[in-house]
């Protein structure tokens, strides 16, 4: 990821002004809208979906550090080092190459993930088949720095493919499948060569200069992903990281990291997008912060816009603090998910919440809790957040509003972003103009509700079973 994961707490409540927002996602120029009818469809059920899990899973899991960054000579508090795992830089990045040798997560067990997280109302999945480190969870046939090496214990397990063993599960689940890949390789020698040392997050020669070897590196990346995408069966979303790798004319001067970037890093996607589109007709090709035909949504990271944005989008943001395992780490409440997900839709956004596996292959029990908490909230709500789109008023006060697609039905979420949620007995509220209610309830509600309409204003009152109502109140209004 490209957030400074120092910030993470204050990334996850922040809403960004929209200027802030459009220039640090490349959002408000160059977004093109698909004309492949199959993947115009594919992102019509991508919006459907609203809520999805991310997996940033390799070998730092053992560390219990954020992921790939430390390998990364960048002047950033996210990326040091810690001494006892190397007391030079080349002597840690051995070390933590060398964890390979020790990555062994026996209790792995992708059903036990897809049954939870099915149950919290998730319908898709993306999961890190590579991250900038370059190990691939994966069985590549490019590099032998992969799960399923001889050189890593956990290659002898009948599930040591893990990504073949996660996709299958959830696409056995009715989950929708994504592959996140990291552009940038950071292990390979065709992206930091080893004649030069390591300078930042870039490749760390001039391509122009050294065509061969780019043309390596360009080849490797094709492979891998022509792997990916013809290997492990129907994928719905190829989710691509490392924005730096881009053609050197869509880098934006007025963000801050993209003016790190010093070279031609131009990796051809339109032949990878060709490629990947005939191994996986339809698919959504997600191509982050490098706007054309190759991102198909935008990807604000810990963050949830200030207002709706018109084109396909979907927040990433952490469960705990950290991307990656962290021993004890700070999970959010299930209020405070909860809060994110009816802010995200209501501005016609998905979430993707990351959970992290810790080295032993599961989720802390802490995930679970809070995965249970979230799919007794669904059970009662989910026909106000899924299959729905943004409507104004969008976010008026305490409340958010959503739409059913025929537009016939309007869903009102109260929060009050307390620790504990208590409904009012009286709810005042106003409804989209135009909009002639027939009938009204509250979700998780069997009693009739006492309402009445002034203008394009409700009141409604609520009984004793106000109680009842966890986390909000949702409003579902039928014309």
């Amino acid at each position: 990821m490209l957030s400074k994961k120092t910030k993470a707490l204050f990334f996850s409540s922040l809403l960004l002004s929209s200027a802030f927002f459009s220039q640090a996602h490349n959002v408000s120029e160059g977004y093109q809208k698909p004309t492949d009818p199959l993947v115009v469809q594919n992102l019509e059920n991508w919006q459907d979906l609203k809520f999805g899990l991310f997996m940033h899973w390799g070998t730092y899991s053992q560390w219990g550090i954020v992921e790939s960054w430390s390998l990364c000579p960048e002047d950033e508090s996210w990326t040091q080092r810690k001494p006892e795992h190397g007391k030079s830089y080349y002597e840690y990045v051995k070390n933590y190459e060398n964890l390979q040798t020790t990555f062994n997560p026996v209790q792995f067990n992708p059903e036990k993930w897809a049954e939870a997280a099915k149950k919290a109302g998730m319908k898709y999945v993306v999961f890190t088949t590579k991250h900038h480190d370059g190990f691939a969870m994966f069985d590549t046939q490019q590099s032998d720095y992969k799960i399923t090496s001889s050189k890593t214990p956990f290659s002898k397990n009948p599930k040591a493919d893990v990504t073949k063993e996660i996709f299958n599960t959830f696409r056995n689940s009715g989950f929708k499948i994504g592959a996140y890949f990291s552009k940038p390789d950071w292990h390979s020698n065709d992206y930091w060569w080893s004649y030069f040392p390591p300078k930042d997050r870039n490749v760390n020669y001039d391509p122009k200069k050294y065509p061969e070897r780019w043309n390596s590196f360009k080849n490797f990346t094709f492979n891998q992903l022509n792997e990916i995408t013809s290997n492990y069966g129907k994928i719905d979303i190829l989710w691509l990281d490392g924005g730096w790798v881009r053609p050197f004319n869509t880098i934006d001067p007025n963000v801050e990291w993209q003016r790190t970037i010093n070279v031609e890093q131009d990796i051809d996607m339109d032949k990878i997008g060709t490629m990947v589109r005939k191994n996986q007709p339809g698919i959504i090709v997600v191509d982050r912060t490098v706007p054309g035909k190759w991102e198909n949504y935008v990807t604000p990271e810990q963050a949830v816009p200030e207002k709706p944005l018109s084109i396909p989008w979907e927040s990433c943001i952490t469960m705990g603090d950290s991307f990656s395992y962290v021993p004890n780490d700070n999970y959010k409440s299930s209020q405070k998910i909860i809060e994110t997900l009816i802010k995200i839709i209501a501005r016609g956004g998905n979430y993707l919440m990351n959970i992290a596996p810790g080295p032993n292959g599961d989720y802390d029990p802490i995930v679970y809790e809070r995965l249970k908490e979230i799919s007794a909230w669904m059970d009662k709500n989910q026909s106000a957040v899924f299959a729905t789109r943004s409507i104004s008023p969008y976010h008026d006060g305490s409340f958010y509003y959503t739409k059913s697609k025929d537009g016939k039905t309007i869903n009102i979420f109260h929060l009050d972003e307390k620790v504990n949620y208590l409904a009012p007995s009286t709810l005042n509220f106003i409804i989209p103009e135009n909009f002639k209610p027939k009938s009204l309830k509250v979700l998780g509600l069997s009693h009739k509700i006492d309402w009445k309409q002034n203008g394009n204003s409700i009141e409604i009152n609520l009984r004793k079973e106000r109680n009842q109502l966890k986390y909000s109140t949702v409003i579902q209004i039928t014309q």
